[in-house]
């Protein structure tokens, strides 16, 4: 005999639904809330390896982003979202789980803006580039030598491929290889120089690769953009009338050091060093931006041989010897008459 009456069954039928969409409702409010993952005002999330549910809910605890991390877990259990790329993930505003762990699982990467700064050595730009993408400064630093695969692609010697490494901003994802980062770079030189700059590249006197040497020192040597077609001129004016270079660049970069040079720096034995040397020296010596390539294509036209720094971070240009001896002068008192400052300072502050 039935224990309930008709009425009852209707009742508890109605509790029994209210109670499963009650429950439905409350899990489906959760799973799709707009507000489960925040970040306000902008965050940034890198996995470096593939990573598990479990791994992701650890990240997170000590990470900026809003998040119930147990219910995270119970979230992507229910919508299948278990295991997540490696990558570099902005998270910006409100997201619900779904689109939080969908992004992450899917690969959905926000591009990083990289940027390669003018004068650098391969080790620094090594070392920047690790800094900011997900390879080390090893990997970036083997592919500027001979034997390195972009490097051999391209009929390129390392020290050939790294001054080619033209300085933009550019954007990568954060997990690009090595490789193809200095390939993506590579071509970016190839359409602003090689294309863009063909017919002045074809009439100039030097070939391609001594443009690029030419224009490393004008990089390191110039200060201000717009010094650098003088400086160039004055650097092709000396080769063409077969004098040394005596590029004080090149006695840094031979030497291992940016700092001021001594009487007894300019006498080390490098191949480099073009106080010793005739003609331009063996490669490059820093990454030359387009300005300074530029400038080499299209030198200013006088009659200089000779340059000194001055006090403004400019240059002082001669014709000849004994003005530019006269200038120098002038610049050592300069320089002599700082540490005198700086010396009389530090002894006031001991006193």
């Amino acid at each position: 005999m039935n224990p309930f009456s008709k009425k009852e069954c209707i009742i508890l039928t109605v509790i029994f639904f209210i109670t499963a969409i009650s429950v439905f409702s409350s899990r489906s409010i959760r799973l799709y809330s707009t507000a489960a993952v925040s970040s306000e005002n902008g965050s940034v999330l890198f996995l470096y390896e593939q990573t598990t549910l479990d791994g992701l809910a650890m990240i997170l605890v000590n990470h900026d982003i809003r998040i119930d991390t147990q219910e995270m877990l119970w979230a992507g259990q229910t919508l299948g979202w278990r295991n997540f790329r490696p990558g570099r993930y902005e998270i910006e505003g409100r997201l619900t789980y779904g689109q939080f762990l969908s992004k992450l699982a899917r690969g959905l990467q926000d591009p990083a803006r990289i940027t390669i700064l003018p004068g650098l050595d391969p080790g620094r730009l090594s070392r920047n580039l690790s800094l900011q993408l997900r390879a080390d400064s090893t990997t970036f630093r083997s592919l500027f030598s001979d034997s390195s695969d972009v490097a051999l692609e391209a009929g390129l010697s390392g020290e050939e491929l790294f001054s080619r490494m033209i300085p933009n901003s550019y954007d990568f994802y954060w997990t690009t290889s090595a490789e193809n980062v200095a390939r993506r770079i590579l071509s970016e030189f190839d359409r602003a120089v090689k294309n863009n700059l063909a017919d002045e590249i074809e009439n100039h006197p030097l070939s391609l690769e001594e443009i690029i040497i030419l224009a490393s020192i004008v990089e390191w040597e110039a200060r201000h953009n717009e010094e650098k077609p003088r400086i160039s001129g004055l650097y092709l004016n000396r080769l063409n009338r077969n004098m040394m270079l005596q590029a004080d660049p090149t006695v840094n970069y031979a030497l291992g050091e940016r700092r001021r040079l001594f009487f007894e720096d300019y006498q080390v034995d490098h191949p480099y060093n073009t106080y010793r040397i005739l003609g331009l020296p063996p490669g490059p010596i820093t990454n030359p931006d387009l300005a300074s390539i530029v400038a080499v294509l299209r030198p200013e036209n006088h009659d200089y041989l000779f340059m000194v720094a001055t006090p403004q971070g400019t240059h002082r240009f001669s014709r000849t010897f004994e003005e530019h001896r006269r200038a120098s002068e002038e610049w050592r008192r300069w320089l002599r008459e700082q540490h005198r400052i700086r010396d009389q300072r530090e002894r006031e502050e001991g006193g």
